[in-house]
């Protein structure tokens, strides 16, 4: 079967209105005067994923629900412009949209708007199916519906990778996500015993490899029963906002995958690209190109103080 998709993206896709705040938590007041501006911009989990697979040369197609409002359009240029295919199926409720707290050392609180979702809400059978079966990956974001086309992704016989974000290792919402993948990223914040969770999630499921970012203290890798630290990459610049640096690392991973890449290259690659994003300002959404990403892992690879 000809496979004219290397990463199909599901879900995910939506319009982050950015402030820059003073410090996180916010102290309250009567009100706050913004002088970087209050932005809109498209750009959630989904559309930065499928930045970054396409700053890498993967030939990328993002679908999800989107509104015929505002945000959608934004949404709908951010793909035209970057030359990502995009498959938008009409949502009533509207585009999903949220709003970033970013703090002056990058933190971010994230306050998302629930009422453009509806439990009625389904993806297209037949087109995921169509669109699965021409790709040679599928990674899933967890916004609902996704869930549901959890198993027409297995019986289209196409690999799977996921992230459970800040999941805290018990909310079964995020179980079905978990089991289904065959690649699994999360966040380390909120779990306790991030090896338990891990090892979990490969027991239980179909998960080759696991991944659990953690933030300035690297990540760790779950692949072959081996658990391993990955180390954290220093930012070529400044870190401004943490927004994204999970999708960057996912996406320069499944590029190390599909390359062919043992999974501890793949998570360097990772690390590489999650720095990187760190260093992007909350109000743009440009990814790490294919050429940047390999030229600086060879400079780390070929330092003195690089081990494995």
């Amino acid at each position: 079967m000809s496979r004219g998709v290397d990463v199909l993206v599901l879900g995910g896709a939506g319009v982050d209105t950015i402030v820059q705040v003073p410090e996180l938590p916010l102290p309250y007041a009567d009100s706050y005067m913004i002088d970087s501006g209050i932005r809109a911009r498209a750009g959630q989990t989904g559309d930065f994923v499928a930045l970054g697979l396409s700053a890498l040369g993967l030939r990328t197609h993002h679908l999800d629900l989107i509104g015929d409002d505002p945000e959608g359009d934004l949404v709908r240029a951010l793909h035209r412009d970057r030359g990502i295919a995009l498959t938008a199926v009409p949502q009533p409720a509207g585009t999903k949209r949220a709003v970033n707290l970013v703090g002056p050392d990058g933190r971010r609180l994230s306050l998302y708007d629930t009422s453009r979702t509806r439990a009625a809400d389904r993806l297209p059978v037949p087109v995921v199916r169509a669109l699965a079966e021409s790709s040679r990956h599928v990674h899933v974001c967890i916004t609902q519906p996704c869930a549901d086309m959890l198993p027409v992704l297995r019986e289209a016989g196409v690999t799977v990778s996921t992230d459970l974000h800040n999941w805290d290792g018990h909310n079964p919402y995020h179980e079905p996500f978990a089991h289904a993948a065959d690649v699994v990223f999360l966040s380390a914040a909120a779990l306790t015993d991030p090896e338990r969770t891990m090892r979990r999630i490969a027991e239980r499921g179909r998960a080759e490899a696991v991944v659990a970012t953690a933030g300035a203290e690297g990540a760790y890798l779950l692949a072959g029963g081996e658990l391993t630290r990955v180390p954290a990459v220093t930012p070529p610049a400044p870190v401004v906002d943490s927004n994204g640096a999970g999708d960057a690392f996912a996406a320069a991973f499944l590029f190390g995958r599909l390359s062919g890449e043992p999974p501890q290259r793949c998570a360097l690659y990772g690390a590489v690209a999650g720095a990187h994003a760190c260093t992007v300002p909350a109000t743009r959404t440009d990814a790490l190109a294919r050429d940047e990403l390999l030229s600086r892992v060879d400079g780390l690879e070929s330092s003195p103080a690089f081990s494995r």
